[in-house]
């Protein structure tokens, strides 16, 4: 009976929200929290804190498509540094409360190179056009690395394009034991592209989407697949959301230990947060935060 760890999204750029950054997600996870209701508060307030502090400075407190604010903020990294203003804006530590999480969504930055086949991307650049710089995946890899030596970060989603494996490879190897390594385009919660990524030792976590693959049967054997190989999974709604709250029972049902549901705004995204605060209630005594111990396979 785990509650889970939550990503709150609360910065959006890249197809979510126009002229903000290129990768798509910066999120915050509360890994101090003792309990979900705890949780939950934690990232309301460094939200609210963000809204402040981007309103100070004149830059917009719009929404992107997963509730998350979309400003103008010139380059990828003023997300990260904005982020930690916020953060201790709302009273925590960076790193000991609350860590930072990114979805790069780095399918949409890539450009195939000629030699790349069917499944397997080979020599192409990342585009970073609010930058002007294009990265070759081992680039990628350093760009990463060094984010890591400079900030909380304690989880990396798409990190390189679906079918470049050998850029999950390269950051897995150097990266995998103090972070994690989450593929969503890479596996589709698909047991076969999974197999594959344990076999490669690409990644070790996988982003899980009951409605992506079909079925809840498919789902729970991507899972399973996931647990046998000492691999995190953590549950995920979609960009296109209703008030649906089914996930929010997957994820305890399951014992995953993670949820990615958006930000701390909209009805479809807030919805999901309730109904686990109530599931903490009816549980009791028997609900267990995940807290840090989501990062455990």
């Amino acid at each position: 009976m785990s509650l889970p760890l939550p990503m709150m999204n609360i910065l959006n750029g890249g197809k979510h929200a126009e002229k903000s950054t290129d990768l798509q997600e910066f999120m915050v996870m509360p890994v101090g929290a003792k309990s979900w209701a705890q949780a939950l508060q934690m990232g309301a307030e460094v939200f609210h804190a963000l809204k402040k502090i981007l309103h100070d400075r004149g830059l917009s407190t719009t929404t992107g498509d997963e509730g998350g604010y979309a400003p103008s903020l010139g380059n990828n990294e003023s997300a990260l540094k904005v982020i930690l203003e916020a953060i201790e804006k709302a009273g925590y530590v960076p790193g000991k409360d609350i860590g930072i999480a990114i979805d790069a969504a780095s399918t949409e930055l890539y450009k195939a190179g000629a030699d790349s086949v069917a499944g397997e991307s080979k020599n192409g650049t990342y585009e970073l056009a609010s930058e002007n710089r294009n990265l070759s995946t081992p680039e990628m890899v350093a760009f990463y690395e060094e984010w890591l030596t400079k900030y909380p970060i304690v989880s990396i989603e798409d990190g390189f394009s679906e079918d470049d494996w050998a850029g999950y490879e390269q950051l897995t190897k150097s990266s995998g034991k103090k972070v994690q390594i989450v593929g969503d385009d890479l596996f589709v919660t698909n047991i076969d592209r999974l197999k594959t990524g344990i076999e490669r030792k690409a990644g070790n976590s996988i982003l899980i989407k009951l409605n992506q693959i079909g079925s809840v049967s498919e789902t729970i054997a991507a899972i399973k697949m996931a647990n046998a190989a000492k691999m995190t999974c953590v549950i995920s709604h979609r960009s296109g959301e209703t008030e649906d709250t089914t996930i929010s029972h997957f994820v305890v049902g399951l014992g995953c230990g993670q949820i990615k549901t958006g930000s701390l705004c909209r009805t479809d995204r807030v919805a999901k947060y309730n109904e686990l605060l109530r599931i903490e209630e009816q549980l009791g005594k028997k609900a267990v935060f995940a807290g840090k111990n989501a990062f455990k396979s």
